[in-house]
């Protein structure tokens, strides 16, 4: 099995989603949650390397988090899965482990 990497802070002040990306093996999956939902947004400079990711891994954003900085879901990256609080479950349960990127 993969792990699951959380990146919970803005692309644009930290570096930790492109960190994660470049950490994570093929199979893995990157949930992004709190303001690190930011960099699933359509139209941002890390569109294209979320994009490039999601060539073999998935990428997920918490839509508690994405309603709370009033994204809606047509601004999210085709491809990246909205999930909510029992998804993050699954994805826990479903991962050897949870690496945090801060």
């Amino acid at each position: 099995m993969a792990d699951l990497h959380t990146v919970n802070k803005s692309p644009f002040e930290k570096n930790s989603l492109e960190t994660a990306i470049r950490y994570s093996m093929a199979g893995s999956s990157i949930l992004l949650l709190e303001d690190g939902v930011y960099g699933a947004t359509k139209g941002t400079a890390m569109e294209g390397m979320v994009k490039d990711a999601m060539g073999d891994k998935k990428v997920y954003a918490l839509r508690s988090d994405l309603m709370a900085r009033a994204i809606k879901e047509d601004r999210v990256i085709d491809g990246v899965e909205i999930v909510d609080y029992a998804g993050f479950v699954d994805l826990v349960e479903a991962n050897d482990k949870v690496q945090a990127w801060l």
